[in-house]
Order: structure tokens, then C-alpha cells, then sequence
């Protein structure tokens, strides 16, 4: 018995879409080089408009920044009332939708070619990963979150500073830093790796709408649209990481005594040296310069985090980490549903300084980190790519933040006061002034941040000027240099907005600049499961499950369990495109080669 098949059409065909190959079935052509454009010009369109808007939000920043405090007050004030709830599900949905792709049969789908090794190996992967988990973020929060936790737990959970508050503590800032942001960064890295690996298109967030828009509009205005969105999301999204550090760096100069009170004055002082030595760097051209300090930094850290583990609370510490593992699971559900209608103004107003700001700043940064972690990753299957980006960082914070949260827990519970008497940002310089070599390490604290700053607005300012000049991944020097001038401008701005208090400032542009590309997050996720359906490997698996099946079928009934199955050029065609099945000898009717 013999089965054949002709070709199917596939019901996901679309005009506009890139050509998978020339002539041959699209589940088995081959799928056609990266067309990321080493010597993309500027498009015009896409850094003009986002360039004017950002420096007319720098003017009127520096020109009236009451007003556009109080702008930025009314608007964030209608999206924590009508829309706080949108990106408590989003982030959630997040985790589901990833997890659902790795388990799934589109798990076994190659972010590259079929067959192609990955490109780098996974201890390296694993360590770039790791690095991409560590920044400013984890240096302003080590101590602070856990301890505001504990002394100030989420309203309607437990009494503070109790040893219930440390677990609440400890699994709040988990459900922070964990699962949740890295799934958000998976959905953009997914579609960023798959779109360029796997079919070819350009390094761009619009390039991954073609399955949904076709390759002419995503490559028109919507896609620009698109891209512009996507350039403004990680312009304030860095820049409210650029703020923390600015703040953080302002606590230890005053710590050390080199300055009196740091105002914000000073602050926007300490944003302009470091811009300039982000300059500096980025003209310099000297990529592995910079490389170089980011793997000093990763050193650095892991010198600061053993430091604290060795003379801090190490007993503490130790006992920490698996019992924040059960708190995080066991009080997951709870953590996730929390909104407005569960505690009222007071669960509001937690959230806006939270949950919905750190979902809002990992959206922000999603394109920033997606690119990243999608150009590293070619050549791993969508289940690895999956499994490697929510669990190594994920372990990275659970261990730092047992480290300095620990011993920010373990200050507050001897007496130290640490939680009234010292403000977020000198909150961890506070714990290592109990401890040997105070001053040593509070310059290692100034200068991780510092790294982290010049690092992270270079890395952050070629992914703008990538989106900037059509996907080019090596994007022109003075575009490079504008945007991370630009970054630099708009992160005192967000300090100057916030007044006295200028963490509020941070946190409240941050949700508004985010709030558009949430909604793109959804039609990225829509436009991925869409593009995997068509996949060479799922048409393929498709057409054989429907073949083999009916073959089985025909040979049973006709020849019971004494057949065999081969395979040809179909003799006919039914005009269904469904497969064929004959009983002719292989080579009968027409005299065709059989196709692979």
C-alpha cells in the first residue's frame, strides 16, 4: 500500500507575508537567512517623531516641572482608577502564556534553522543570562523592599515585623522579581529571537506584528507606530533605572562625607558626570571595553553579595531561602489577585508604589532586555529559551535578595532603627556600615552603580538606535550618543517631577510611558502563536499525523496487518488537498521522482 500527499493549502496564507522559500512546500522549504540590515539608514520617520516628543518632554520638564508634575499626577491618578487592574492581569497572563508555549508542542520549535546547533554554549548562555539579571534595580531594592515588607506588610496580610511578616516580606519581593518579570521579557524576547532566527526579519518589535498586520503594513505606518511606542517604552523604563542610581550614588557621597545634603540639584549633577562618561564610551567605539566592565561588574557584585553573606546574619540568610521558596508559592494566588477592590484606597496606593510599578518598569524594559536576551539565544528551542529565562534569573534574586534582605531584616530586629532612620537609597549603605571594612564597601556599592549606569544606558541607547535606523544592529555612533543624552535629561526630569521625594516621580512616569506598550505586549503575544501555527515543523507535523493516520486506516482494512507504507508523487488530485491513497506499486502513474 502507498500513501501519497499533494501539497495543502495553508489556511494562514497571507499576500503580504514574507516568502518562506521558492517553489517548495512550506513545511519543508528552507527558511531564509536573518535580514537584519548591518547598514540600516535612518528612518526618518520613526527617530524624528520620537526624538522631537522626547525633547519637547525634556524642555518642558526642565521649564515647568511642577506642571508636568501635576500633569503626570492627574493622568497616573485616571490609570491607577480605571486601569491598575489591566497590568495585574497582564503580568499574570504573561506567566500562563510562556509556560503554555513551553509545554506545548510548539516547545520543541528551534529559534533558528531545523538542526542548527545554538550558538553559544549553555554555560555561557546560562552566565549571560545571569548577567542580564543583575542591574541597578537589584542594588536599590537588596535591602529596602524586603524591609519595607516587614515592617510595612501588603494592607490586609499580616502585623508587621512578626516572624509571619518575614515570609509575607520575603514572598511579596519574590512575586517582584521573579517568575512574572522575566516571563514579560520572554514574550518580547520569543518573538524578537523566533522573527529573525527562524524567519528571517529585521531586529525589530513591528517586524514580529507580520503575522498579524502582513509584511507591508508592518513595515508602513503601524509598524512605525509600533516602533515608536516600543522607543519611548524603554527611553523612561531606563531612565527611571538611571534615577535610582543617581539617588543611590547621592546616599553614599553623603555617607562618606564628600558632599553635605544631596538635593536634587546635586543629583542631576551626578546624571550629567555619568552621562558624560556614558558618552565618552559610546564615541570611544571600544565594545569590548565595555564588555569587559560588565563582566567586572557581574565580579564585583558577587565580591559584595559573598562579603555580606560571610559577616552578615549567615544563619538567617541560609533559613531564608527555602522558606521564601514556600511563602512565594503558597501565597502566590493571593499575591496575584491583589487590586483595588481587595483592600480598597489603602491596597491602591500600595500597589501604584509596587506591584503595578514594577510591572510598568518591566514592560518598559522589555524591549531593551528582549532584544538582548533573544540575541544570545539562537538555536535554542523555545522550551530551553523558556526554562533558562525564568529560572536562572529567577535564582539570582532569590539568593541576592536573601542575601541583603536578610541582613536588612536582621539590622531592623537588633534595634538599628534601620527603616525610619534611613532612606531607600542608603538603606544598604546603612547594613554595611555595621560590618569590617564599612567604607571599602560602600565605594564598591558607588561604583557597581556607577558601571551599572554607563553599561546600562550604553546597552539601552544601541537598542533605540537600533529600532531607530530600520533594525541595523550596529546603529550609527551619534545616533547612540542622542538617545543616551536624551536618557540621561529625561532621568533628572522624572527626579524633578517627584520634588522632595524624587523616587515618586520614578514611579509615576514609569506607568504612564508603559501603559501603551502593555497593549502592544498583547498583540506581540497574539502575532507569536499565530506565526508558530504556520511553522515548517508544525505543517509538517500536521500533514504526517493526517497522512500516516489514513494510510493506517487503508492498509488495515484492506490488507490487515500485512502492509507497508511508502511514499510518491500523488497520481491524482481530489481537489481537497487532503492526502491521497492507492494501492498502486511505488512508481506508478505519473513518472515523477519522489519528492523528500
Amino acid at each position: 500500500m502507498t500513501t501519497t500527499a499533494d501539497r495543502p493549502q495553508s489556511s494562514t496564507e497571507d499576500p503580504d507575508e514574507e516568502p518562506t522559500g521558492t517553489g517548495a512546500h512550506p513545511a519543508v522549504a528552507e527558511l531564509p537567512p536573518a535580514t537584519a540590515d548591518e547598514k540600516g539608514g535612518l528612518d526618518r520617520l520613526v527617530f524624528g517623531v520620537s526624538a522631537a516628543l522626547a525633547v519637547a518632554f525634556v524642555v518642558w520638564g526642565f521649564a515647568s516641572p511642577t506642571g508636568l508634575g501635576a500633569a503626570s499626577s492627574g493622568a497616573l491618578d485616571w490609570i491607577e482608577s480605571n486601569l491598575g487592574w489591566l497590568f495585574v492581569v497582564l503580568a499574570s497572563g504573561f506567566v500562563v502564556y510562556v509556560l503554555w508555549l513551553a509545554a506545548s508542542r510548539y516547545g520543541r520549535i528551534p529559534l533558528g534553522a531545523d538542526g542548527e546547533a545554538p550558538e553559544f554554549r549553555t554555560v555561557s548562555w546560562i552566565s549571560m543570562m545571569f548577567s542580564a539579571g543583575m542591574g541597578i534595580g537589584l542594588m536599590f531594592y537588596g535591602v529596602n523592599e524586603p524591609l519595607t515588607h516587614y515592617t510595612s506588610p501588603p494592607p490586609g496580610t499580616v502585623e508587621g515585623e512578626t516572624p509571619q511578616a518575614v515570609q509575607t516580606a520575603m514572598a511579596t519581593t519574590l512575586f517582584h522579581w521573579t517568575l512574572h518579570p522575566w516571563a514579560i521579557y520572554c514574550v518580547v524576547g520569543l518573538a524578537i529571537a523566533y522573527g529573525t532566527f527562524r524567519r528571517g526579519r529585521r531586529q525589530l518589535i513591528s517586524a514580529a506584528f507580520t503575522p498579524l498586520l502582513g509584511e507591508r503594513r508592518a513595515n508602513g505606518p503601524a509598524g512605525r507606530v509600533i516602533d515608536i511606542l516600543a522607543i519611548f517604552a524603554t527611553l523612561f523604563g531606563t531612565a527611571a533605572s538611571l534615577g535610582l542610581g543617581a539617588l543611590q550614588i547621592g546616599s553614599g557621597v553623603e555617607i562618606l562625607g564628600w558632599a553635605g545634603d544631596v538635593g536634587n540639584a546635586a543629583l542631576v549633577v551626578i546624571i550629567a558626570v555619568l552621562t558624560v562618561a556614558f558618552v565618552v564610551s559610546a564615541v570611544s567605539g571600544v565594545a569590548k571595553g565595555i564588555q569587559y566592565l560588565s563582566n567586572t561588574n557581574m565580579v564585583l557584585a558577587l565580591v559584595l553579595a559573598v562579603f555580606v553573606f560571610v559577616v552578615g546574619p549567615t544563619v538567617l540568610i541560609l533559613n531564608l531561602v527555602p522558606s521564601a521558596i514556600g511563602s512565594y508559592f503558597s501565597d502566590l494566588g493571593d499575591m496575584a489577585a491583589r487590586t483595588e477592590a481587595s483592600g480598597g484606597d489603602a491596597m491602591a496606593e500600595w500597589l501604584r508604589g509596587w506591584t503595578v510599578f514594577y510591572w510598568a518598569w518591566w514592560i518598559s524594559w522589555t524591549p531593551f532586555v528582549g532584544m538582548f536576551i533573544a540575541r544570545i539565544s539562537r538555536g535554542r528551542t523555545i522550551r530551553q529559551f523558556v526554562t533558562g529565562v525564568l529560572l536562572v534569573p529567577s535564582v539570582v534574586s532569590l539568593v541576592w535578595f536573601a542575601i541583603f534582605g536578610g541582613a536588612g531584616i536582621a539590622s531592623q530586629q537588633a534595634g538599628s532603627g534601620l527603616a525610619d532612620e534611613s532612606s531607600p537609597e542608603g538603606q544598604l549603605f546603612t547594613v554595611v556600615e555595621q560590618y569590617p571594612l564599612a567604607s571599602a564597601a560602600t565605594v564598591l556599592i558607588m561604583v557597581l552603580v556607577g558601571i551599572f549606569f554607563v553599561t546600562g544606558a550604553d546597552s539601552a541607547s544601541i537598542v533605540m538606535g537600533t529600532m531607530s535606523q530600520r533594525g541595523r544592529i550596529e546603529p550609527s555612533r551619534w545616533v547612540v550618543v542622542f538617545w543616551g543624552v536624551v536618557m540621561g535629561a529625561v532621568a533628572a526630569i522624572m527626579l524633578l517631577v517627584g520634588g522632595a521625594d524624587g523616587l515618586t516621580g520614578l514611579r509615576n512616569l514609569t506607568i504612564i510611558a508603559a501603559l501603551p506598550f502593555a497593549l502592544v505586549m498583547v498583540g506581540l503575544a497574539v502575532a507569536l502563536a499565530k506565526d508558530l501555527r504556520s511553522d515548517p515543523m508544525m505543517l509538517r507535523s500536521a500533514v504526517a499525523s493526517e497522512a500516516v493516520e489514513q494510510a493506517v486506516v487503508h492498509g488495515l482494512q484492506t490488507h490487515g496487518e500485512d502492509f507497508v507504507i511508502t511514499v510518491q508523487h500523488a497520481p491524482e488530485d481530489d481537489g481537497t488537498g487532503r492526502p491521497v491513497i492507492t494501492d498502486e506499486p511505488l512508481g506508478a502513474g505519473r513518472p515523477q521522482e519522489p519528492r523528500d
